[in-house]
């Protein structure tokens, strides 16, 4: 049944691609197409994957004090941002749990645009809304079909597109035409783009780039397996409320003067975590064999002793093998520390493993 679900303004262009259906986030999203995820995720890697990403949210954040408004809401110096840079970020609760991982893009000396995930779009906007009182700032989310074009000839098809990238590196944004909000940026560990623009000019961008042949819709399924290669968190099952930032191994996205200054919701409990470490911390998980260890699966070291879990797993195409990420106890999150998973009653041999599975290819200059 899909009534209680919100549907992609575009889903006939996903039904005339003869896609396969599921439910995410609470959205009707398309999962694969005729290919299969195998030959998505590779087409990805080697060309140029289209998919269409309008799930998620495009927030307008403007106002005098827009800078100092997204400093207090997030972990973040927006005032430092220069005009076109984007940087990864998060909501926090007053615990320090991960409510949500944003992206925020500066667009002018008062103006930003946030990327909110899918699933808790409407709990981010009216959290923002909250914290806004008291500062002369407006939250506006933003009616936008949203697309994403990953692949080390994504640049390429965008240009023949009549698309220009040029001035574009890793996570810097612009307005290139009215109502247009493009990053440099993704979701695969690809060079890629993300795309913000009005209906019609959405449905004429994706006539354009599918007549070339380096271009192919791609769906949920590869999507995820692409992510996950790249060790890529998903909100709600790498992160979720109940995951700080430090145990995610993610205070990277934390600048040490925003840390030191805090002032942002969340700051003093995630201080205390940092002073104390964390109990857990997330780690690259590679299974023996071919037998992929799915999130949820529970870890246990030698003796047969919790030791972890799995947050998501399946099989990595490019790696070419069991790809998955999970929490461990800090003691044991040392890459070729050996554990162990029931996979269906097989017990399976899990190696903490680097990450990223596949290395990062983002165009930085």
């Amino acid at each position: 049944m899909t009534g209680d679900l919100k549907h992609l303004p575009l889903e006939d262009l996903h039904v005339a691609a003869d896609a396969r259906f599921g439910a995410f986030a609470g959205w009707h999203m398309p999962i694969t197409y005729p290919a299969g995820v195998m030959k998505e995720h590779l087409h990805t890697r080697e060309h140029a994957g289209l998919f269409d990403i309008s799930h998620m949210k495009l927030i307008a954040v403007e106002g005098r004090d827009a800078a100092s408004f997204l400093g207090r809401a997030c972990p973040l110096d927006a005032g430092a941002l220069l005009p076109g840079q984007s940087k990864y970020t998060f909501l926090l609760a007053d615990d320090a749990g991960i409510l949500d991982d944003l992206i925020v893009t500066r667009l002018g000396d008062a103006r930003f645009m946030v990327v909110a995930n899918a699933g808790n779009a409407d709990a981010d906007i009216a959290r923002l809304r909250a914290i806004a009182k008291g500062f002369d700032v407006a939250v506006t989310p933003l009616d936008r079909i949203f697309l994403a074009l990953q692949g080390p000839e994504a640049w390429a098809a965008l240009s023949r597109a009549g698309i220009e990238t040029g001035g574009l590196t890793f996570m810097t944004g612009a307005e290139p035409k009215p109502g247009w909000f493009m990053t440099r940026s993704g979701y695969t560990g690809e060079d890629g783009f993300e795309i913000g623009l009005p209906e019609p000019d959405a449905r004429a961008l994706v006539a354009k780039l599918l007549q070339d042949d380096r271009v192919r819709l791609i769906g949920l399924a590869a999507r995820d397996s692409l992510r996950l290669e790249a060790g890529l968190c998903l909100h709600g099952q790498d992160i979720t409320p109940a995951t700080d930032p430090a145990s995610a191994g993610l205070m990277w996205a934390i600048p040490k003067a925003v840390r030191a200054a805090g002032g942002f919701v969340g700051a003093a409990a995630l201080a205390a975590i940092v002073a104390r470490g964390p109990t857990e911390k997330r780690v690259g998980l590679k299974a023996e064999g071919r037998l992929p260890v799915r999130g949820g699966t529970a870890l246990t070291d030698a003796a047969g002793r919790p030791a972890g879990r799995v947050t998501s797993g399946g099989f990595g195409p490019s790696a070419n093998h069991p790809v998955a990420m999970g929490y461990v106890p800090a003691a044991l999150a040392v890459p070729g520390t050996r554990l162990f998973a029931d996979v269906r009653g097989t017990r399976v041999a899990v190696d903490v493993h680097p990450l990223p599975f596949t290395p990062h290819r983002y165009r930085k200059g």
